[in-house]
């Protein structure tokens, strides 16, 4: 019995209880768009209703398609109709082949939306598409893409360009480079408008996706041939691809976004080059784990249209070299001749020639990549002469100093005259950006044969900012100590208003460094009672791990069976888990970039109920304040008048960061977390810092006992030595020079 129930049952609180079925573990989620206005619903019904009277059917069936999206948001599936929930699912039977067909032929004649109406749909979606190319490129190309005017007004137009100076205001260099695409309204149209792989098309359908998120709904048009490009045709299969940036929230569906267009080319040249086989694309990811990620979504939707999708490992080859083989026999030949051959016999085997790995994709990080096109850095590079398509997911840290050069390296290495770049993430910089420009001029200067191509630019939302579906919480802990006990709070709620904060596992905990990570997870082993699993539910990741361990514990926790990870931010950026209630900030992030991807593991792909706490303490006011600002910003997207967590006197009250101060906390973190400090002040702070719940008195005993243990096995070993040595003595005296013979 419930004690608090029993004496609280005349009064009107409300059940905590009761926000339970909102969490993002309780399935996928009604709206899959963060962002959607009254306006844009009705325009995206509108285009729905613009067919051909002869298909009234087709036209039934856009209309049904529409009530189901809006259905979504009733209290729950039950009132779905069964035909139209059918209809959806089915997607590799005879009739989604049927469907399919006459949805192209009632389509193939669509009215595409005027500008008034793209505009508004992509305005209420949040999405402003820029060129980013020079004005002096700029301008042929909106020339060549307008469509024909009067005589009379083309040369008023003409005299009043004469008339006036050539320089643009910054607002008109804006309006000029805008542009307004036309928006993809359903999956649908991919196979209707688009004219995608039909094989493709019912893998779409097959996993569930009918309404697409704000990132799809802007890139796939552009990325599948789309006439609002500048310069393109209205014809989808010679339109121009641009090179591509892309800045949209976390969890919204990046890897769908440029996997469809790259996996749809590359069937096509299937059709119509049979006999050219080779590495067509080339996917770069900052981490194992989220390129393991991209080659597993990636399958999905290949399955069955003879793309291969591959995951670089270390030992594979990707290109072939000239005088390879002969390189291949003198090393076998001087390994025979330094051992016996007997041993060396199964090596000599493993060291010949691996055969070159066939694949249309490639999905690596950039180390791994550069390591198998140089040899281990023991030959120049090689060359991707095939590669058509570069994709550079999570590119600010691709780009970053730490990955910067090999990123560049793969990038000259795709020396394909028709290579399109696209650059995703959450989080791009004005400084990113310029980088790739830069990249992309230089490119065709080195290869004069490279055609030019649109450089665009989509963003969606607020740039660098948090997603505003998830509730964010600014906990002050004051010490170490302080947090470790508010952790403990969220494990094991005990309070009994509704305000308070509520997370229920599974959820990530981030650390600042490996060996943080490491202690927080011993000290919370045992928090977790045998009766759920005890320490089992419980584990820690990092990179120090070994691939192995790594893929058992996200399998693990993409199974169920771990509750809580402690890791650092190995996980921060691309990993999906889409059932994650939460994210603890238990060391706050080297910046704000590393914040909004942190956060990003929950509400993935629209789900409600996401919570992220973020803890800090007095060494961590001085860093603060961005983290606030950005937590400020999600809460005025939200649009809620209810409590914020961030008050404006806390945002008067904390103290700006020098940019000095920035980059030292982006290269190092707080500093009193570093390890390997030293000096007296510093080991104070390192005990201050430290996490744990011990007193001195049991540290120092362990301590000792670990000496003691450590000086045991010393003297040993240190006594076999003497002896080994005392006998190889006696040996050396024996066959040793004994003087002179009488």
């Amino acid at each position: 019995m419930d004690a608090f129930k029993l004496l609280t049952r005349s009064t009107k609180l409300k059940s905590a209880t009761t926000q339970s079925s909102t969490l993002p573990s309780t399935g996928k989620a009604a709206n899959p768009q963060l962002f959607r206005g009254a306006a844009a619903e009705k325009l995206e019904k509108g285009s729905g209703k613009k067919r051909k009277r002869a298909h009234a059917a087709d036209d039934e069936a856009v209309v049904n398609e529409d009530a189901l999206n809006l259905d979504f948001f009733s209290q729950g599936r039950s009132s779905i109709p069964k035909s139209s929930d059918a209809a959806t699912t089915k997607g590799s039977g005879a009739p989604a082949g049927q469907e399919g067909a006459s949805e192209s032929d009632s389509d193939a004649d669509d009215e595409p939306m005027d500008e008034v109406q793209r505009r508004t749909i992509l305005n209420a979606h949040k999405i402003k598409v820029t060129d980013m190319r020079d004005l002096e490129e700029l301008a042929p190309a909106q020339v060549q893409s307008e469509e024909p005017k009067k005589k009379k007004k083309r040369k008023q137009q003409e005299e009043a360009e004469k008339q006036q100076p050539q320089t643009l205001s910054k607002k008109e260099q804006k309006k000029a480079r805008r542009l307004f695409p036309q928006p993809l309204v359903s999956f649908k149209e991919l196979r209707s408008k688009y004219k995608i792989s039909r094989r493709l098309a019912e893998n779409i359908a097959e996993q569930g996706f009918t309404v697409p998120t704000e990132v799809q709904l802007g890139s796939l048009p552009l990325l599948l041939g789309n006439s609002a490009v500048p310069g393109g045709s209205s014809d989808s299969t010679s339109a121009t691809e641009p090179d591509l940036l892309v800045v949209a929230p976390t969890g919204s569906g990046k890897t769908l976004s440029f996997m469809i267009p790259v996996i749809n080319k590359i069937v096509r040249h299937h059709h119509t080059h049979p006999e050219e086989r080779g590495i067509f694309a080339v996917v770069v990811a900052p981490t194992k784990e989220l390129a393991s990620q991209i080659v597993n979504e990636g399958r999905k939707l290949a399955l069955g249209t003879g793309v291969k999708v591959t995951l670089m490992k270390k030992g594979m080859r990707v290109v072939e070299r000239e005088n390879e083989d002969e390189d291949v026999l003198d090393e076998s030949n001087s390994e025979s001749s330094e051992s016996e051959s007997d041993e060396r016999t199964p090596n000599n085997k493993n060291k010949g020639p691996v055969p070159i790995t066939k694949s249309d994709i490639l999905v690596s990080t950039p180390l791994q990549l550069v390591n198998a096109l140089s040899d281990n850095k023991t030959k120049p590079l090689a060359t991707l002469p095939l590669v058509r398509n570069l994709v550079l997911d999570e590119a600010d840290v691709l780009l970053d100093p730490l990955f910067r050069d090999q990123t560049l390296d793969i990038w000259r290495s795709c020396t394909h005259p028709e290579l399109r770049a696209s650059l995703w993430s959450a989080t791009m910089g004005s400084s990113i950006e310029d980088m790739a420009k830069t990249t992309i001029k230089e490119r065709k200067l080195s290869l004069p044969q490279t055609k030019s191509y649109p450089l665009l630019r989509l963003v969606v939302g607020l740039k660098d900012s948090a997603i505003p579906n998830i509730k964010h919480k600014l906990v002050y802990a004051a010490t170490e100590q302080g947090k470790l006990l508010g952790l403990r709070q969220l494990i094991h709620p005990t309070a009994a208003t509704t305000s308070d904060v509520r997370l229920r596992p599974p959820f990530l905990i981030f650390t600042q460094t490996i060996p943080r990570a490491i202690a927080l997870h011993s000290e919370l082993l045992y928090d977790i009672p045998p009766e759920a699993g005890g320490s089992a539910r419980i584990a820690v990741l990092h990179s120090d791990l070994s691939d192995t361990q790594r893929s058992d514990i996200m399998k693990g926790f993409r199974k169920g069976e771990i509750w809580i990870l402690v890791t650092t931010d190995l996980l921060a950026r691309g990993v999906d888990f889409r059932g994650i209630n939460g994210v603890v900030n238990y060391d706050i992030p080297n910046s704000p970039a590393v914040y909004v991807h942190r956060v990003g593991r929950t509400g993935r792909a629209g789900r409600e109920g996401g919570v992220a706490v973020t803890y800090y303490t007095k060494e961590d006011i001085p860093y603060v304040k961005s983290i606030a600002n950005i937590i400020d910003v999600s809460e005025k997207l939200r649009g809620e008048n209810g409590e914020r967590s961030v008050q404006k006197w806390l945002l008067d009250a904390l103290p700006d960061l020098s940019k000095k101060n920035k980059k030292e906390l982006k290269k190092h973190g707080v500093k009193a977390r570093q390890t390997g400090l030293k000096g007296a002040t510093d080991e104070k702070e390192q005990r201050r810092t430290r996490i744990s719940t011990k007193s001195g008195f049991d540290r120092r005993k362990e301590y000792n006992k670990k000496m003691m243990i450590a000086a045991s096995q010393k003297k040993t070993q240190a006594r076999k030595n003497g002896a080994d040595s005392d006998s190889a003595g006696d040996d050396d005296d024996e066959d040793g020079w004994n003087g002179l013979d009488d």
